[in-house]
């Protein structure tokens, strides 16, 4: 892998953080073993489902995100030149003109369970793209879980954009170094991660 510096045009994307906080080595391999990554049925079946769900969400109201009027913006990039990241939001709902403009981004997840800290530091990526992007304050985000039609409010707060912060540092440092970090303390992730056969110290 080439030297990665943070002089250089190049991004993280904004999922990285996510598995970064699910597994930091998900990262490293991605990066440090690029091409070995399988496409797994849960990949392909969370592709279909989203874009099933987009055809719904045009014809449904939005007070599942407490908005009566708004504006919907699917599959919004970003980048940040100060953060070094890029990505792409399901959904941006714009509402209110002038002063009152909000942008509230939705992340589609095919998802029963609770969402974990990864899935609200992917979203808190998002709504810190949209504040660079557009210099609206973005104070909450929503996570749409498909399988259960149930959106899930989550505030953007000092303490999850301080987090977003430190896994970016950590990242960019692991990578620069092509350091190999400690696995996930949860084994139990494990038994299904498509990177499983490269961890020989925790299987």
């Amino acid at each position: 892998m080439e030297t990665i510096s943070t002089e250089e045009a190049w991004y993280l994307r904004v999922v990285d953080l996510k598995q970064y906080d699910y597994c930091p080595r998900v990262v490293y391999y991605e990066y440090c073993l690029p091409g070995v990554r399988p496409t797994t049925f849960k990949m392909t079946a969370g592709i279909g489902a989203q874009d099933q769900v987009e055809a719904l969400e045009k014809r449904r109201s939005l007070r599942a995100y407490d908005v009566f009027e708004g504006v919907r913006h699917f599959n919004v990039s970003l980048q940040s030149e100060r953060l070094r990241l890029s990505g792409q939001i399901d959904l941006v709902i714009e509402t209110g003109e002038g002063a009152a403009r909000r942008l509230i981004p939705v992340d589609f997840k095919l998802s029963r369970r609770k969402p974990g800290k990864h899935f609200q530091l992917q979203l808190a990526c998002y709504a810190l793209l949209l504040e660079e992007a557009h210099q609206i304050p973005v104070d909450v985000g929503y996570l749409y879980l498909i399988q259960s039609k149930q959106s899930v409010r989550v505030e953007i707060s000092p303490r999850l954009r301080k987090e977003v912060t430190k896994h970016l540092a950590a990242i960019l440092h692991m990578l620069k170094n092509e350091q190999m970090p400690d696995a996930t303390k949860h084994r139990g992730q494990c038994v299904d991660c498509e990177f499983r056969r490269f961890c020989n110290d925790v299987l």
